[in-house]
């Protein structure tokens, strides 16, 4: 059976070997693209070729990772790629990731898509937890994450709601407190508001600066044994070699930095490390497999190199680089503050326009006011010389009535001649003939009056509806004399207001030259932000009541302990490489 299964391997090979070209799928944090490849090509063609696709210059940092069996394994870049161990099917496929981490990344990441990369591939690792991060921290991360999507905070357009569907936040820290999604929101929204004023680039190089501090970042670990059969982990990363206890991944026991190693080899599943210093003993381990020694060999020659690079001048394509990153940095910088200038002209022609309206809406009201006062004063005057002209002609009827009377009392004094008793009868009626006119000549009287007072109500009134017609007239001149004119060019075009619009040996002479300049190097990485610590601190203090400690995972336990310790991943790093090598090796032996 065994030999069916060569032989049927062995004409599959030949077989893709005798095609023309083959099929590969690149799959990337973000996407994934296929591309066609020839039999012939090495490793590097292919990656020089996806680097091309991403406009990709600092190559040295990425790889090409494959599945295999139970692990994974790196793209060699100087082999055939037909000759490794990579899948069968096609297309083929491949992970363009992040293989080796800088010291610093905002010294030494320049060019924009290098920094998106690290950030995806970063993001990704404390999401899906194979970073360790503290809640505090994955909260901050969280706010820098949202606005190197959404740029700067704008209440009105960031409603509450707009995160639901975003995964910010590692599981395990949702599940730590006893917090709903709204809440969460509410304080990622809250340092997401301090952050104005930064571009995407900006954001993302604060969400690294603060992740490259974590305990796990950059840091491949391996399951290895001592000469005692002691199970432990291996950690490689960009300072050194690092073992760990199996279930603490945070705290080295001991670290080994890469001026203290001179060589590195492995025989079968045994692994070798020569120190630094003929009186030094080696250490060995062995691991669980071959494959897993050439992949740890890899990494350490990797990482060797790059540490060695970081420490001598920059190659003349690097400095070209970096000369060419800051002018595009600064281009970039620039239409940034255009745009922003164009934001402030557009906000303030928006709020000219506003004012503007307003006004306009005021002096309608005004007018429309002054027209009703206007309609009301002329159905006053109307009414007041409808009113005069009844008082008028009541004053006559009155006055008629007046000579009338005045009539009667004559002919009853003529006819009152005729008795005695007719006279005292004739002079009753002529005392009521006479109170009569007495009572008729005081409304007579008093009807004049009212005429005469209606008339003057009457002048009044037309004197007011003069008044309220050069009310008018001035607010219509108001209008038009003082709308406010924005200067054209402070207008952006849209907005203008318009009807119409194997073995591996390192040089002992390179050790000794750099043993002083890496401490120096690493008192520097280990600074840390005051500001960020205080913000951390804060956000740890804002949700520590809500915290359900029976829910703990060993590693927060263990982050506590380090925290109230003041134990940090630099401060450790610092007290280990300042042990000899000698004790180290004796250490890691005993363990």
């Amino acid at each position: 059976m065994a030999s069916a299964l060569a032989a049927k391997m062995g004409f599959n090979s030949r077989m893709r070997k005798q095609a023309r070209n083959f099929r590969v799928r690149i799959c990337t944090t973000e996407s994934e693209e296929e591309f066609n490849c020839e039999v012939k090509w090495k490793g590097k063609d292919l990656f020089d070729l996806v680097c091309r696709s991403l406009g990709l210059w600092e190559t040295w940092f990425f790889g090409l990772q494959y599945a295999i069996k139970d692990t994974v394994a790196w793209l060699k870049m100087e082999k055939k790629i037909l000759d490794q161990e990579v899948p069968k099917e096609e297309p083929i496929t491949f992970f363009f990731l992040v293989k080796f981490y800088p010291e610093n990344i905002e010294e030494e990441l320049v060019q924009e898509i290098t920094q998106h990369l690290f950030f995806l591939q970063v993001k990704k690792k404390i999401l899906e937890e194979e970073i360790h991060c503290p809640p505090e921290a994955s909260v901050l991360l969280a706010s820098y994450a949202v606005h190197a999507k959404y740029g700067d905070y704008d209440p009105n357009v960031h409603e509450p709601g707009f995160l639901a569907e975003e995964e910010l936040l590692p599981k395990r820290v949702i599940n730590l407190y006893q917090m709903t999604a709204e809440m969460w929101e509410e304080r990622i929204t809250a340092c997401y508001a301090e952050h104005r004023g930064r571009t995407r680039d900006e954001a993302e190089m604060e969400y690294l600066k603060i992740a490259q501090d974590l305990d796990m970042y950059g840091i491949n670990y391996f399951l290895i044994r001592n000469k005692k059969g002691t199970d432990l982990l291996l950690g490689v990363d960009a300072l050194g070699l690092h073992i760990y206890e199996p279930e603490n991944k945070l705290t080295p026991k001991c670290s080994f930095p890469w001026n203290e190693i001179r060589n590195i080899s492995y025989s079968d599943k045994e692994f070798t490390i020569k120190p630094v210093g003929k009186k030094t003993n080696t250490f060995k381990f062995i691991s669980s497999r071959l494959r897993v020694n050439k992949l740890i060999l890899q990494l350490c020659i990797g990482n060797h190199d790059l540490f060695m690079r970081r420490r001598r001048v920059d190659s003349l394509e690097i400095q070209q680089m970096k000369a060419q990153a800051k002018k595009e940095r600064a281009r970039k910088q620039a239409e940034w503050q255009r745009l922003q200038r164009e934001k402030k002209l557009r906000k303030e022609a928006e709020r000219a326009r506003a004012e503007m309206e307003r006004k306009l809406v005021q002096l309608q009201e005004e007018a429309h006011m002054a027209n009703e006062a206007l309609l009301r004063s002329e159905q006053t005057a109307d009414l007041l010389a409808e009113k005069a002209q009844i008082a008028e002609e009541e004053a006559k009827l009155l006055a008629q009535k007046a000579a009338e009377v005045e009539t009667e009392m004559q002919r009853i004094k003529v006819t009152a001649m005729r008795g005695q008793e007719e006279r005292r009868i004739m002079e009753q009626k002529m005392l009521e003939a006479e109170m009569r006119a007495l009572k008729e000549s005081e409304e007579s009287e008093r009807r004049s009056k009212e005429a005469e007072q209606l008339k003057q109500d009457l002048q009044e009134a037309r004197a007011s509806e003069r008044r309220a017609r050069n009310k008018l007239l001035e607010i219509t001149s108001k209008a038009i004399n003082t709308s406010p004119v924005l200067p054209s060019d402070s207008i952006p075009p849209d907005l203008s207001y318009s009807r119409e619009n194997l073995s591996f040996d390192f040089k002992d002479t390179d050790m000794k030259r750099l043993s002083m300049e890496i401490e120096k190097e690493k008192v520097e990485y280990m600074e840390k932000s005051k500001h960020l610590q205080e913000q951390l601190n804060e956000l740890k203090t804002e949700i520590e009541s809500l915290k359900l400690k029976e829910r703990e995972t060993p590693l927060d336990i263990i982050h506590n302990q380090n925290t109230e310790q003041g134990t940090s991943k630099q401060s450790n790093f610092k007290k280990l490489t300042l042990q000899s090598t000698k004790s180290k090796v004796a250490f890691f032996e005993e363990l």
